[in-house]
């Protein structure tokens, strides 16, 4: 047939097809087209198709290219490898639905779980305590004794987790469930399933996290560990009531990727320089500032990573405590039973510190607090929500911080974004001119001539495209940022009561390059697609 059509042929053999190329192509239309996704390769999508004369599969492909922004080559290939590429679409899916018809099987009676109604949630949460102990023990052991919706909710982790997902959204919908991963910063809807499944999934996250069953009208937040591939896995989790019942949010933080070295993270040589000049003062006050999301604790870990922990006494407070870090005193904050940062902050100033990290700084007396500290010989280490690092200095200011403990203490002060990273081997080169000229030489025309011509720009950007092994064009994520460290002049313009405006005219006269410049350089250095720039 192939030789007939003129179509190369191909085959298969035991080669397995990457879920990224899968993905190019919805099973659907793979399915109902009989054509599948084998590779990228110099740019172009390979596609095998069983019957290469049908004219409707060609305009759903061509439809496909379009949409994708990626043009296609077609190959016959057999039946039998048809459905080979078909059944590996099914992967999580296909599991979980084995999952599900031992469910069915698994009584005759029904589906073997007990499921209750609205009534009988009301009663669990109003009912004495000996009869709520009594139900919450009988619930709990039908759903330890229901096999397949263990197997379903370990399913589901260990996809998450192989696909390197950050965050694992169940929540239920109208009709169904509907079960999301987000990597790499986006969610997207991973499975499907039946809405009948729902409480028994529910209750089954929950006994692994040692929440209370019977409380479904209120948030509640827990943890649990597993082994996954030999690897420890922990799980942050997080219950919300919606209109339709319980949706549940687990944060994956997988230990063995540990804590990132400095280098990693993405800093530019100046302010790669200037973080490590000031983690090595013996005092004061450094904040990373950007919105939830953006990385800041990640920063913070890599940052207490560098002391010498066996030297110093190494304290921090967090909300939640995200991964462990040898030789550091981690606290968790309770602000349900009344420890909080500020309370947290008191108990370390006893413990004899040297290095304090806090969380998060959220409010007035937090903030004077830290500053104390750091004006009583400790160095600090927080985060703070400001959109750029100037900011930090008024965010304080509107914190009841008087200036002038702000202009000793403040050592470093560094705004953070999460922008996508380019694979090795994917992004287009467009040479830096016309348009896109403009644009950099609008950027950065406020920039002293001395620190311009300083900049390590290469001669083009690199737009968004895909490779052979990266069909998304990106991998990853890493982190654009702005520093600056206190001198004099800055000190001087604090005590003044200088507005932001003013602020930022003296660090721009000193070189400070602002978030949006540092993604150009990137982008110019093929570390992230120049898509991301507009995203800032």
């Amino acid at each position: 047939m192939a030789n007939g059509l003129d179509v190369p042929k191909k085959e298969i053999g035991e080669k397995k097809i990457p879920s990224e190329i899968l993905s190019i192509i919805p099973e659907e239309s793979a399915e109902h087209y009989r054509f599948v996704p084998l590779a990228i390769n110099e740019g172009a999508l390979e596609v095998g198709i069983v019957d290469p004369d049908n004219i409707e599969a060609r305009d759903a492909l061509n439809f496909i290219s379009v949409k994708t922004r990626t043009p296609f080559k077609l190959f016959q290939i057999s039946e039998e490898d048809f459905e080979k590429v078909i059944s590996m679409y099914r992967g999580l899916s296909e599991d979980v639905t084995r999952a599900l018809s031992q469910l069915e099987g698994a009584s005759s009676g029904g589906d073997g779980i007990s499921f209750n109604s609205e009534d009988e949630q009301e009663e669990q949460g109003d009912g004495d305590s000996e009869k709520k102990d009594k139900k919450k023990k009988e619930q709990e052991a039908k759903i330890v004794e229901t096999a397949p919706i263990t197997k379903i909710v370990a399913t589901i982790l260990r996809y998450a987790t192989e696909g390197e997902a950050s965050d694992v959204h169940i929540e239920r919908m109208r009709e169904n469930i509907r079960v999301r991963f987000r990597v790499d910063g986006v969610l997207n809807t991973s499975l499907v399933l039946p809405a009948k499944v729902h409480s028994a999934i529910i209750a089954r996250i929950k006994l692994l996290s040692n929440m209370k069953l019977d409380e479904k009208r209120k948030p509640q937040d827990g943890r649990f560990s597993a082994k996954i591939d030999g690897r420890k896995i922990d799980f942050r989790v997080s219950t919300f009531p919606t209109y339709f019942g319980e949706k549940i949010v687990m944060r994956i933080l997988d230990q063995q990727k540990g804590v990132k070295p400095l280098e990693d993270l993405g800093l530019s040589d100046v302010n790669l320089e200037l973080v490590r000049k000031a983690i090595k003062k013996p005092y004061g006050l450094i904040l990373i500032s950007g919105p939830t999301g953006s990385g800041k604790t990640t920063t913070l870990y890599s940052m207490l990573n560098q002391f010498d922990r066996e030297k110093s006494n190494v304290l921090s407070l967090e909300d939640p405590i995200e991964y462990n870090i040898e030789g550091v005193n981690q606290s968790q904050i309770r602000a349900d039973i009344g420890y909080t940062f500020a309370n947290g902050l008191r108990t370390t100033l006893r413990q004899d510190p040297d290095i304090i990290m806090v969380g998060e700084i959220r409010d007035s007396e937090t903030a004077q607090l830290a500053i104390q500290a750091a004006l009583t010989g400790h160095l600090v280490l927080a985060t703070i929500h400001t959109n750029n690092a100037v900011g930090v200095i008024p965010r304080l200011v509107d914190m009841k911080v008087d200036p002038y403990l702000i202009a000793p203490t403040l050592v470093l002060a560094m705004a953070q974004r999460l922008v996508s990273r380019l694979c090795p081997d994917a992004g287009i080169p467009t040479p830096i001119d016309g348009s896109i000229k403009m644009m950099f030489d609008k950027q950065f025309s406020d920039l002293p001539e001395e620190y311009k011509s300083k900049l390590d720009f290469g001669k083009e950007v690199f737009r968004l495209s895909p490779s052979a092994t990266c069909p998304s064009g990106t991998r990853g994520r890493v982190a654009v940022t702005e520093v600056f460290e206190m001198d004099k002049d800055i000190e001087v313009a604090i005590l003044k009561q200088a507005s932001e405006v003013d602020l930022d005219k003296i660090l721009r006269g000193k070189g400070m390059l602002r978030m949006r410049e540092d993604a150009y350089i990137k982008a110019s250095k093929r570390m992230i697609p120049f898509e991301e720039v507009s995203s800032l």
